[in-house]
Order: C-alpha cells, then sequence, then structure tokens
C-alpha cells in the first residue's frame, strides 16, 4: 500500500494519500477537487554508523575538504 503526496492546484493544499486500491482515485481533503499534482517525496536511509572518528558533515566522504 503505497503512500504518494499530492499538491491541489485548486488550493495549494499538500497532503498525503494511501492507496489502497489502483481504482482508487485521490481528492483534495481541503476543497474536494480532483485537480492535483503528484509531488516527489525525499525520502533518507541510514545503512549504519560509519567507523570513520572524523566529525565530517559529509555522509559519503566524497564531499570536498572546506578549510574551516
Amino acid at each position: 500500500m503505497p503512500i504518494f503526496t499530492y499538491k491541489c492546484k485548486d488550493c495549494g493544499e499538500v497532503f498525503d494519500f494511501l492507496m489502497l486500491n489502483k481504482s482508487e482515485k485521490p481528492k483534495c481533503k481541503k476543497c474536494g477537487s480532483k485537480n492535483l499534482e503528484k509531488q516527489f517525496a525525499a525520502f533518507g536511509v541510514r545503512m549504519g554508523e560509519s567507523s570513520s572518528t572524523s566529525s565530517s558533515s559529509c555522509p559519503t566522504g566524497t564531499c570536498p575538504l572546506s578549510n574551516n
């Protein structure tokens, strides 16, 4: 059961929609419009703790070093 994020093109409301079946069509929770735009969802993945003792803000270790 995927969760999709939509933005209403009529009132600007952004909301999540749990799709229980493919025939379900989302509508705006605020104004009831079906004039919606699917949004791209951001997500993060944590692979575990790094063995590095560095306190760098670059999680991949591939970021350019700053001279601070």
